[in-house]
């Protein structure tokens, strides 16, 4: 059943970044894609033990690694978002608008 929930949760994002036009909205599309495979990643690995990785304990414990692997990729996934925003604000700045079918209409009449 999670991984019904998480798949609709990455579907809704790709859903959101191939039907809006809006930049701004396509980026938090893309940031709920990242937050629905950090998710994946992270169940998954819980699945594999019973208790917290600390020193001591005898009981089966859950891979770390995958946990480790997903605080990298929640930065990484961070920095994305910023840089997007940033390269957003300077199409703005330049296009006045954040419609992609508005920009790329611009952009094609500059190249003709």
């Amino acid at each position: 059943m999670t991984d019904l929930l998480i798949g609709a949760l990455f579907l809704v994002g790709l859903w959101g970044l191939t039907t809006k036009a809006n930049l701004i909205k396509k980026i938090m599309a893309l940031s709920i894609c990242n937050s629905a495979v950090v998710l994946l990643f992270v169940y998954h690995g819980s699945l594999s033990g019973s208790t917290a990785p600390i020193l001591g304990t005898q009981e089966v414990m859950v891979d770390p690694l995958p946990q480790a692997l997903m605080l990298t990729a929640i930065v990484v996934g961070i920095c994305v978002v910023a840089l997007a925003l940033v390269l957003i604000y300077r199409i703005y700045l330049v296009h006045k608008t954040l419609d992609i079918r508005v920009i790329e209409k611009s952009v094609w009449k500059l190249h003709d």
